[in-house]
């Protein structure tokens, strides 16, 4: 199994109240400078905030909501102090609980 770390926030904060491309978009061009394999990745509705276990960032995470997921716990704290309003948590995954990590709900 794999420790997956997330930063939730809603779709309107994330897309239209905050430079959040420009940051991905930075993060983006810092690793293929770097030659590192991308280790985040951002989804829309994320399926796994729908398991029992996640259920605390679920509720406190305005729906539509984002997840920026990653491998990596210090993007994601990095993230929290970039984009102050975000729910912050990890998970293990695959699970039963969460058989598909990536998995958007998003049609």
């Amino acid at each position: 199994m794999t420790t997956y770390h997330f930063a939730l926030a809603s779709q309107k904060f994330l897309f239209e109240e905050e430079p959040f491309e420009e940051v991905i978009k930075e993060r983006i061009r810092h690793y293929e400078e770097q030659g590192k394999e991308r280790d985040f990745w951002v989804v829309k509705e994320p399926a796994f905030i729908n398991a029992p276990s996640l259920k605390e960032a679920s509720e406190k995470t305005p729906k539509p909501c984002v997840a920026i997921i990653s491998t990596k716990k210090q993007f994601i704290t990095w993230l929290k102090l970039r984009l102050e309003y975000i729910y912050v948590g990890e998970f293990e995954a695959p699970s039963e609980e969460i058989p598909e990590p990536l998995k958007s709900l998003a049609a």
